[in-house]
């Protein structure tokens, strides 16, 4: 008998849900995926897929990257899509213009040097930096952020004599998926779901924040009250300590989602969950 067997499980959207969703569902787990991030991949990887690829090709002399979690992102589909090595080459063989200090840490977590920054962290610094470089006929990858299509921009990359081309690898939750969440926090007021696993605290602030935007707060803490919590460290534990809430499965250390399953696994088997 698989050892989470009929038990229904809240996992966050992340960047490795299908995995951890797919560990607990070999466990006999049922698996109910819920938005705990305001952040999100975009909904369709092909056109970051494609930009990958042409900067693989050689398509781009210089990047233009705007936000860390952007250059992240793009790390992520190219992962899933087995180009990671080769488009880091390719980011490490064009000239880098970053508009802030959190693009420059996102290279570096890839083990790439930061090329030219910003005059400030700001459209206008980066086109103000932008200014100073010689552009004419070079090919300029631009990495955007939701929210912004960044004309003024782009518009100055084509004035100074050199194509643009343009990637959104991420997008901002929507206001269907903030109500996904409320049915969450419903759900678990309910009684249906037997555990709700943490993976960060990003995920925790987002419930108190959909919670309070729904006038449902009574519902959340009932509902954390009456289901098993689950986290992937002592730091997301901490935070829910904090709030009054009690923590039912915890990795002794890996904090990772194996060790997390394996936990939960512990849980159930020392009785502290029942079927």
């Amino acid at each position: 008998m698989s050892r989470l067997s009929g038990l229904t499980v809240l996992v966050p959207e992340s960047r490795e849900l299908d995995l951890f969703a797919s560990m607990l569902e070999s466990e006999g787990a049922r698996t109910l995926r819920c938005p705990l991030v305001t952040i999100l991949d975009a909904a369709d990887p092909a056109p970051v897929e494609a930009w990958l690829r042409r900067l693989i090709a050689g398509e781009f002399d210089d990047l233009v990257l705007l936000t860390g979690e952007g250059l992240r992102r793009m790390m992520g589909v190219a992962e899933r899509a087995g180009i990671r090595d080769e488009a880091i080459g390719a980011i490490g063989r064009s000239r880098t213009i970053l508009r802030g200090p959190k693009p420059a840490r996102a290279l570096r977590e890839i083990g790439l040097s930061p090329g030219v920054s910003a005059a400030a962290p700001t459209t206008d610094g980066v086109i103000a930096t932008l200014g100073t470089l010689d552009l004419a006929g070079r090919r300029v990858g631009v990495q955007l952020y939701p929210g912004n299509p960044n004309d003024k921009l782009l518009d100055a990359i084509h004035g100074a004599g050199a194509t643009a081309d343009a990637v959104l690898p991420y997008r901002y939750a929507s206001d269907s998926e903030s109500e996904a969440v409320a049915d969450a926090i419903r759900a678990m007021a309910d009684g249906g779901i037997d555990f709700i696993a943490f993976t960060s605290t990003p995920q925790v602030d987002r419930l108190v924040k959909v919670a309070a935007e729904r006038g449902i707060e009574a519902l959340l803490k009932a509902g954390l009250g009456r289901t098993h919590i689950a986290v992937a460290g002592p730091v997301v534990g901490d935070v829910l300590k904090e709030m009054g809430f009690a923590i039912a499965a915890m990795p002794e250390s890996n904090f990772h989602m194996k060790p997390l399953v394996n936990a939960m696994i512990r849980a159930v088997e020392a009785r502290a969950i029942e079927d």
